[in-house]
């Protein structure tokens, strides 16, 4: 199974790319970064165009992506939520099923408790994938750590339908 995390977000949104079950590999991650000057509907198309690229590129069976967080910022959560619309179109239209975890599914998942922070799941990402480094951008990160979350997810989905049979 290929997974692709993302972490919605207009100015940068992570993306990272998975394979496995059990034993997962990283595959790429990066961050889809757009400028600041640029007009919102602008930077929406590049997200889209980019995610196109690496669903294109990887062949993803299905997309993992970070709830909306409430930010006390509506302007902040408005762009978050305009990005994750559109990663979540991308995904639709590659028809690709999509996976939505709360951060702090997410950090349970990686990190063992739900309110670990960034360092932590990191790090966590850094030695579940066997990386030699701390995935950077953070965002890249957070990507990585929801692919793994569902990976885990899932994992534990289909053992736990094999034990009622």
């Amino acid at each position: 199974m290929i997974t692709l995390g993302i972490d919605p977000g207009t100015a940068l949104l992570g993306y990272g790319v998975i394979s496995g079950h059990d034993n997962l590999e990283m595959i790429e991650y990066g961050a889809v970064e757009t400028e600041p000057g640029v007009p919102p509907q602008k930077r929406l198309e590049i997200i889209y165009d980019t995610l196109t690229e690496i669903i294109s590129e990887f062949q993803p069976d299905v997309v993992a992506i970070e709830q909306l967080f409430f930010a006390r910022n509506t302007t902040t959560a408005l762009a978050v939520g305009q990005a994750r619309g559109v990663a979540m179109l991308t995904a639709a239209k590659s028809d690709l099923p999509v996976f939505e975890y709360k951060p702090a599914e997410i950090k349970l998942a990686i990190a063992g408790h739900g309110g670990a922070d960034k360092r932590q799941v990191q790090e966590m990402v850094r030695t579940i994938l066997g990386l030699s480094d701390l995935p950077q951008p953070d965002d890249a990160a957070d990507a990585l750590a929801a692919a793994i979350c569902h990976a885990f997810t899932a994992a534990f989905r289909r053992a736990t339908a094999g034990a009622s049979d």
